[in-house]
């Protein structure tokens, strides 16, 4: 098959991303987890494929579903569990949970739970890059509900103007929190804001990572170039709802289980098997993943919570500050 290692290496990053979701969602059925949980399942392809067409030195913004992101690139389970738990050995030390993973030594710069309010942030990411001429390039992921943001218009716009080195990834997962594409934006193919601001622009459907690797490649060594951003908006679907607080009522059984027929992870997995080069590395693959999964979960659990000596002066400033 195809890049076999490549492919091996992708399934696993694909499957650990689902297996630390489920697991997540177990947790917080359990009350190990508290505030919000914004599960990933589904849309693993798009984070491993944006992982595999960056450089370590290139910087991700993301929403408040981040653990995909994270974990592609290179944040450990352990730290992305831990963070979920509230614990001070998590990715933020226990005090952003969720919405607010960041790994400055993977650039991986948030997990912002504000909608659109990310885009200028990484906007000025880019525009450190491009006057620092570090040659880095930014890519900052955003849903389908963040395109009718002001916030957004306005990141997009500077960064077209200011050719930035910048690839705005729309994670077009049908629906924004419980509103159907159909009845939340007037154009439903949201590239077409590109031509709004004179910047390069795709679409595609997400059901080959190699394709989602491949087509963002080629947006992030455009903008490297310095021939300025692209938005590329992915077609992509989660299986569970917006929250764990969203039942997700507002679509059939019949659609989620027709998306899941086309499920990335799951033909990875099929090719994979079927192919004499690599089917022999499947299964010790996914045990190791199992692994890691009881692993970071264990981790998890026996880690401390944050006490006071950190709570304090990062709660209280100015006048209330020892």
């Amino acid at each position: 098959m195809k890049e076999a290692k490549t492919a091996l290496e992708m399934y696993r990053m694909m499957l650990l991303i689902r297996r630390f979701e489920e697991e997540a969602a177990r947790a917080y059925s359990l009350g190990k987890i508290g505030g919000f949980l914004h599960l990933y399942i589904g849309q693993e392809a798009v984070a491993v494929g944006a992982a595999h067409a960056m450089r370590p030195t290139d910087s991700v913004v993301t929403t408040y579903r981040d653990h995909g992101i994270a974990l592609a690139r290179g944040m450990t389970a352990n730290a992305g569990m831990a963070e979920l738990f509230g614990k001070v050995t998590g990715c933020s030390k226990g005090l952003g949970g969720s919405m607010h993973f960041f790994d400055a030594e993977n650039r991986m710069y948030g997990g912002h739970g504000i909608i659109g309010a990310h885009i200028p942030l990484a906007a000025g990411v880019a525009f450190a890059s491009k006057y620092t001429s570090d040659g880095g390039v930014t890519m900052v992921f955003y849903g389908d509900g963040s395109a009718s943001i002001g916030a957004t218009h306005e990141g997009m716009s500077l960064a077209a103007l200011w050719k930035l080195p910048i690839v705005f990834v729309c994670e077009n997962n049908q629906y924004a929190m419980g509103t159907s594409l159909e009845r939340s934006i007037s154009v439903t193919d949201m590239s077409k804001k590109a031509d709004g601001y004179g910047m390069a622009k795709d679409r595609f459907v997400a059901e080959d990572v190699f394709e989602i690797r491949d087509r963002l490649k080629d947006a992030v060594e455009r903008a490297r170039r310095g021939e300025g951003p692209t938005l590329v908006e992915i077609l992509t679907y989660r299986y569970r709802g917006h929250s764990m607080s969203d039942p997700a009522k507002y679509r059939t059984k019949e659609e989620v289980e027709d998306y899941k027929k086309r499920d990335a992870l799951n033909q990875l997995r099929a090719e994979l098997a079927a192919s004499p080069e690599t089917a022999k590395d499947v299964e010790a693959l996914e045990a190791a993943v199992e692994a890691e999964i009881a692993e970071c979960v264990r981790f998890a659990d026996e880690s401390p919570e944050p006490t006071a000596d950190l709570l304090e002066p990062t709660t209280y400033a100015g006048e209330f500050a020892r």
